[in-house]
């Protein structure tokens, strides 16, 4: 994890409880447990999103040169008549 060992994690746990005392503690952990909770949701619905829009089939469209190559003949018929 990070590349921490269990000595560091225990001081750094050690350091946080000195700062934040033992009643504010667990008020901290709920919210820092409520954001990943929301970080998780937010970066899977990202994911559904670009699978989706990979999976997704693209519109059938008219190419641009066959519209415009059909406006031309369109034109040079109407300059014959």
């Amino acid at each position: 994890m990070f590349g921490l060992g269990g000595q560091e994690i225990l001081l750094i746990l050690f350091v946080v409880l000195l700062f934040f005392g033992p009643q504010k503690l667990p008020e901290l952990m709920r919210g820092l447990g409520k954001g990943m909770k929301e970080f998780k949701k937010a970066q899977a619905d990202l994911e559904d999103e670009f699978h989706k829009a990979v999976e997704a089939p693209e519109p059938k469209t008219k190419p641009v040169e066959a519209s415009a190559s059909k406006k031309e003949e369109e034109v040079s018929a109407s300059k014959q008549s």
